[in-house]
C-alpha cells in the first residue's frame, strides 16, 4: 500500500484509518448516502408509458457458486486501475459472500479492489471492504465509514491505494484476499495478503450470515449512470475483453471456498455471468498453478455496446 511504502505506521494499540475531509463529503451524490452503494432505484418513465427505469445499472462480469453452505472465500485479485468516466460512477473487483433474497434482506461481506471518484477523489486502485444485511438500502457502508467492520490490524489501511498496479502487455500484480468464518465466535474474518488479519465483522450484524452463506462470488461490477444518454465508457477490469488473456485482460486465481471445518475446498459446479457481454464479459479456466481461475472485464461503450 501506497501509504506504507512511504514510511506511514501506527503506534501500538491503534490502526490507520484513512481521514475523511469536507472535500470527501461534499463531493457525495447525495451526502445521506456517503459512504453507500447507490440504491438500484426503480422510478416510472418519464414518457409515461408505465416502464420501469433504473437510475443505477449496476453490470457484473462474474463467476459463482451456490446451493451448499459456504463458510468464506479466498482467491488472488489482478490489480488494475480501470478509467472511470463519470464522477459518480465506479468500477471494482470483489469477493462476494452472499446470503438472503437479493429483493430486501440481502447478507453480503464484499472485499477486493476499486476506482471510485466520488468516494476517494481520484483514479487510483484502492483496497476496500463493504457490508449490508438489507440490500444496500440502510445497513453497511464502504471500508470504517460506519460503525460495523472491527479493523485489528495496524499495517493495513482500509481505503489506500494499492501499488503497484498491473500494466497491458507489461509486468502483472495481484493481491491475496480471503474471508472465513471463526466458528468459535461466529466472526468473519478478512485475510489481506499471506496472514495478515485486518480485521472482522461481528457476527451480530447479520441475520442470514450469521449462520453461513448460500452463494459465494468473485468478479467484477461497474455502475453505468447513462449520464450521456448512452452506454458508459467506463472500464471493468484492465478495460479489455477476457478473450485477450494473460498480460491484457484482468484475472482473479486460485478460487476457492471455505467449509464448515475451515478446509479450503476447490469450486464445485461454477456457474459465469455477464450482465451484458458485449461491454464486460468472462472467461474461466484451470490449471495446476492457478487452479480455478477466470479472465473478466471490459472496456464499456464500443460498436457492439452502444
Amino acid at each position: 500500500q501506497q501509504w506504507h511504502d512511504s514510511g506511514g505506521s501506527c503506534p501500538e494499540g491503534t490502526v490507520p484509518i484513512r481521514r475523511t475531509t469536507e472535500k470527501d463529503v461534499l463531493r457525495a451524490n447525495k451526502l445521506r448516502r456517503f459512504g453507500k452503494k447507490p440504491i438500484r432505484h426503480l422510478r416510472r418513465d418519464s414518457s409515461g408509458n408505465g416502464h420501469e427505469v433504473c437510475n443505477y445499472h449496476y453490470q457484473h462480469a462474474v463467476v459463482f457458486v451456490n446451493g451448499e453452505q459456504y463458510y468464506g472465500a479466498k482467491a488472488k485479485l489482478n490489480v488494475w486501475a480501470p478509467k472511470v468516466t463519470d464522477p459518480y460512477e465506479f468500477s471494482l473487483s470483489q469477493i462476494w459472500v452472499i446470503s438472503g433474497s437479493f429483493e430486501n434482506d440481502l447478507n453480503t461481506i464484499e472485499a477486493g479492489w476499486q476506482v471510485s471518484p466520488e468516494l476517494y477523489g481520484d483514479s487510483y486502485p484502492r483496497f476496500f471492504t463493504y457490508w449490508t444485511t438489507d440490500a444496500y438500502q440502510a445497513t453497511g457502508c464502504y471500508n470504517l465509514l460506519c460503525s460495523g467492520f472491527v479493523q485489528t490490524n495496524n499495517k493495513i489501511a482500509i481505503g489506500a491505494a494499492i501499488s503497484p498496479r498491473s500494466s497491458y502487455r507489461g509486468r502483472q500484480f495481484d493481491i491475496g484476499l480471503m474471508v472465513w468464518k471463526d466458528p468459535k465466535h461466529g466472526h468473519w474474518w478478512l485475510e489481506f495478503g499471506s496472514g495478515l488479519l485486518v480485521g472482522y465483522w461481528p457476527a451480530f450484524l447479520f441475520s442470514h450470515l450469521r449462520s453461513h452463506a448460500s452463494m459465494v462470488q468473485f468478479g467484477g461490477e461497474i455502475v453505468n449512470s447513462r449520464s450521456t444518454g448512452a452506454h458508459t465508457y467506463t472500464q471493468m477490469g484492465s478495460g479489455h475483453f477476457a478473450g485477450e488473456g494473460f498480460g491484457k485482460s484482468s484475472y482473479f486465481r486460485n478460487l476457492q471456498t471455505v467449509d464448515w471445518d475451515n478446509n479450503l475446498l476447490p469450486l464445485n459446479s461454477m456457474h459465469l455471468q455477464a450482465d451484458h457481454p458485449n461491454c464486460y464479459d468472462v472467461r474461466q479456466g484451470r490449471n495446476t498453478v492457478w487452479g480455478t481461475y477466470f479472465y473478466y472485464g471490459g472496456p464499456g461503450r464500443n460498436i457492439r455496446c452502444p
